[in-house]
C-alpha cells in the first residue's frame, strides 16, 4: 500500500533549480536510503516532504490520517519536563485511557450501580470496549517498552528524574530519536540519526529499528548503517533522482554499472558517427557515390544523439604526506589514567604503536576516547601512567570539535596566516583541491558548514606534513564522497595514524589494529572492525563453551581463587542460567495473564447476563472476584516489566 507519493516535484532558490522532476514513492513498510553529496538537496526534499519547504512544481500527496515522524540533524529534545515524564507523554492517551478504566472499575463496585442492571450493563460494556483497546495498544506493556528504548541509548534509571534541558546536547538528539521511535509514526524520516551516536548504540538502533512497524526514510553517511535497514535507494544526483533496488553496497554497484553502461554506449554511437562522417566527407563530392553519402546524411541527421554520461560532482583531490620519516617507535602509552578533575574514566590502558601502524581507538560514548588523544598529546593532564614519543615524531591533530579554527577569519586566511611565505596563488590552488574555489575563500570560518569546516581542517592537517596523525572522528560533517577521498588519502600516507571513529566502514578501510577502551583499560585486536566483531564473537562462544566445561568439572561449585578469566566464564554461565530462568518466569507471566483476561471476560458476561435478572447479590461477587483479577494483572504487569528489562540486560 502507498503511503506517499513524490509527483515531478521541482526546488528552486532565488530561480535556480537545485532539483528538478523528482519522484519518490514510498509503500507501507517501505525501508529506504536517501543519499546524496552535501548540498543535493537531500534535506530539502524531507523538509518538503514534511511542509516546512514550498513545492515550486510538481505534488506531493499522501494517504489520509498519515503521521509522519522526522528527526533533522543535531535536533535535539528541549523540555523542562525530566527524562521519564517526556518519554512518558508519548503514551499520554493510553494513561488517559489507564485512568478511566480504572474509575469505570470505581462504578462497577459501586452498589448503586449494581443495584441498576441497565447501568451496569452500560458501564461494563464501556470497560470492555476500553481494555480491549488498552490491551491491543500495549497498554499493559508501554513502561517496559519506554525502559528498553532508554537503555538502548545508555539512559539508565539514574536519568529518569533529571531534567531534559540539563543534558548535553548530544544527550537531547538522542532522546529525541528515543522519543520519535516509541510514537511509532507511520512514516519516520530519518537524517544522519547516528550523529552523536557510539558504536554499541547503532549497532542497538540497527537491531530496533528493524522492527520498526512503520516505513523508513533515511539520510545517513553511515553505510554500515544504510546496508543493515534499506532495500530500496534513491540517489539525488545533479539535481535529478534515479531509483535503485537493493541496499547501499547494491546501489554503488548498480550505479557504477549503469554509468559504465551509458558511456560504453555513447562511445559506441559516437564511433558509428565518426565513420558515417568520415564516409560523408570522403564520397559526397564523388559522382558514383555521392547518393550513398548524402543518404548516409540523412541518416545521420535523423539520429537520436546519446548525450555523454558525466559526473560532474566535485570532489576534494588531497593527499597526507610527511616532511621526514620517524623512527621505528611512534609512540608508548603505559598503564595510563585519563579523566577529568582526579576521577578516573578509563585506567590502565597501553598503546605500542611502530611506524606505519594505523590504529583505530573504539568504545562507548563518555569512556574517554576524545580525553585519551587530549591526555597523549598533553592538552589534558594524565593521573596516572607514563606516554612517550618516538625519534623524531611530528603531530598532526584533528580535533572533532574543530576548536584549532578562527571565526572570525576568512578561509583564504586561515591558511595564509599559518604560512605567510607562501604565495596567494599557490594557497588558493591548495584550497580548491579541498573544494574552495572563487569566491569560497572569502568565507567567514564561522558561517561555513560542518562539512566545510571539516574540509578546512584536513587542508590545514595536510599542509603541516606530520609523520603522526591524531585524529578524533575525522569523518563528521563529511559526505559519503569526501569519507572515500579521506580514506584514499590515509591508506596512501606514508606515516603513522591514531584515530577514534564510530564508522565502521571508515575504520574497516583503515584501521591495522583496534584498540578497545573500557572503564576496565584497554584490549588490543589486531585486524579491523571486521575481525573485531568476529574475535569478539569468538571471545563470547569460548567463554560459554569453557565455562559449560568448568561446570561440568566441578559442579559442587566451591572452587579455590580462580583467575579473572574464570571468574568471567562462570559469570557468563550464570547470565545464561538467569536469562533461561527470567525467560521461563515470563512466559509463566504471560500465562497468567492470558488466564486472568479469559476469566474476566467470562465475569464480564455473567455480571450482563445476571444484572439484566437483577440477581445483585450475585453480581457484587463477581464485582469483588473482578477487582481481585484487576489488581492481579496489574502486579504481574509490573513483575513483566521488571523481568523483561532484566532480560534485555543480560542479553545486549
Amino acid at each position: 500500500m502507498q503511503i506517499l507519493q513524490v509527483n515531478n516535484v521541482t526546488k528552486r532558490f532565488d530561480g535556480v533549480p537545485i532539483f528538478t522532476n523528482v519522484s519518490m514513492n514510498v509503500e507501507n513498510h517501505a525501508r529506504i536510503g536517501l543519499v546524496g553529496r552535501n548540498g543535493a538537496g537531500k534535506s530539502t526534499l524531507v523538509k518538503m516532504i514534511i511542509g516546512e519547504e514550498s513545492v515550486d512544481a510538481g505534488t506531493i500527496t499522501e494517504k489520509n490520517g498519515l503521521t509522519v515522524g522526522y528527526l533533522s540533524q543535531n535536533t535535539g529534545l528541549h523540555s523542562e519536563q525530566n527524562v521519564w515524564d517526556e518519554m512518558l507523554s508519548v503514551f499520554a492517551e493510553l494513561i488517559k485511557t489507564e485512568r478511566k478504566m480504572h474509575a469505570l472499575e470505581q462504578q462497577m463496585s459501586d452498589q448503586q450501580v449494581n443495584q441498576d442492571p441497565n447501568k451496569l450493563a452500560e458501564v461494563t460494556k464501556s470497560y470492555d470496549t476500553m481494555q480491549a483497546n488498552f490491551t491491543a495498544n500495549h497498554g499493559y506493556s508501554y513502561q517496559a517498552e519506554i525502559k528498553a528504548v532508554l537503555n538502548g541509548f545508555g539512559f539508565g534509571e539514574e536519568y529518569y528524574d533529571q531534567p531534559v534541558n540539563s543534558l548535553s546536547g548530544g544527550q537531547q538528539t538522542q532522546l529525541a530519536l528515543a522519543k520519535l521511535l516509541l510514537e511509532k509514526r507511520d512514516l519516520l524520516i530519518l537524517d544522519e540519526p547516528t550523529n552523536h551516536l557510539d558504536v554499541e548504540t547503532i549497532t542497538w538502533l540497527e537491531g530496533y529499528v528493524q522492527n520498526y512497524p512503520g516505513a523508513l526514510l533515511i539520510i545517513s553517511h553511515d553505510r554500515y548503517f544504510m546496508d543493515k535497514l534499506v532495500n530500496e535507494v534513491y540517489d539525488l544526483d545533479n539535481g535529478s533522482m534515479t531509483y535503485y533496488k537493493g541496499d547501499y553496497t547494491s546501489f554503488v554497484k548498480q550505479k557504477q554499472a549503469r554509468y559504465a553502461e551509458r558511456l560504453h554506449a555513447y562511445e559506441k554511437q559516437q564511433a558509428e558517427i565518426k565513420k558515417m562522417k568520415d564516409f560523408i566527407d570522403k564520397n559526397i563530392v564523388r559522382a558514383s557515390t555521392t547518393n550513398r553519402a548524402q543518404a548516409r546524411r540523412k541518416q545521420l541527421a535523423k539520429m537520436h544523439k546519446l548525450e555523454k554520461p558525466f559526473d560532474n560532482n566535485k570532489v576534494a583531490q588531497f593527499r597526507f604526506t610527511a616532511a621526514k620519516p620517524s623512527g621505528n617507535i611512534v609512540l608508548t602509552v603505559r598503564d595510563l589514567a585519563v579523566g577529568y578533575d582526579g576521577n578516573v574514566i578509563a585506567s590502565p590502558i597501553n598503546i605500542d604503536e611502530k611506524k606505519h601502524q594505523s590504529i583505530a581507538i573504539i568504545g562507548p560514548n563518555g569512556v574517554g576516547k576524545s580525553t585519551l588523544l587530549k591526555t597523549i598529546l598533553g592538552q589534558q593532564p594524565k593521573l596516572a601512567g607514563t606516554v612517550t614519543f618516538g625519534t623524531g615524531v611530528t603531530i598532526g591533530y584533528y580535533d572533532q570539535k574543530q576548536e584549532s579554527l578562527h571565526s572570525d577569519k576568512t578561509v583564504l586566511n586561515e591558511i595564509w596566516d599559518d604560512y605567510p611565505t607562501t604565495s596567494e596563488g599557490r594557497i588558493r590552488t591548495i584550497l580548491g583541491s579541498f573544494l574552495f574555489s572563487g569566491n569560497d575563500v572569502e568565507k567567514v570560518v564561522g558561517n561555513l558548514s560542518g562539512g566545510e569546516k571539516a574540509r578546512l581542517m584536513l587542508t590545514k592537517l595536510a599542509m603541516d606534513h606530520d609523520n603522526f596523525l591524531m585524529l578524533d572522528e575525522p569523518t563528521n560533517h563529511l559526505d559519503i564522497e569526501s569519507r572515500e577521498v579521506l580514506e584514499t588519502a590515509l591508506k596512501l600516507f606514508d606515516g603513522t595514524i591514531l584515530f577514534v571513529s564510530h564508522d565502521r566502514y571508515f575504520i574497516n578501510q583503515v584501521a591495522s589494529e583496534i584498540i578497545e577502551i573500557t572503564p576496565d583499560g584497554s584490549q588490543r585486536y589486531l585486524g579491523n572492525y571486521d575481525y573485531y566483531v568476529e574475535k569478539k564473537e569468538d571471545e563470547i562462544a569460548q567463554a560459554k563453551h569453557d565455562a559449560e566445561q568448568l561446570a561440568e568439572q566441578h559442579p559442587e561449585q566451591n572452587q579455590p581463587v580462580q583467575s579473572k578469566g574464570r571468574v568471567d566464564y562462570q559469570q557468563s554461565k550464570q547470565d545464561q542460567k538467569r536469562a533461561r530462568k527470567l525467560k521461563r518466569q515470563i512466559s509463566d507471566i504471560e500465562a497468567q495473564m492470558g488466564m486472568l483476561s479469559k476469566r474476566h471476560t467470562e465475569i464480564e458476561d455473567q455480571m450482563a447476563h445476571l444484572a439484566s435478572a437483577q440477581k445483585i447479590g450475585e453480581l457484587n461477587d463477581l464485582q469483588t472476584e473482578l477487582e481481585q483479577i484487576n489488581q492481579q494483572n496489574e502486579e504481574l504487569s509490573n513483575q513483566w516489566t521488571e523481568l523483561s528489562l532484566e532480560l534485555e540486560t543480560l542479553e545486549s
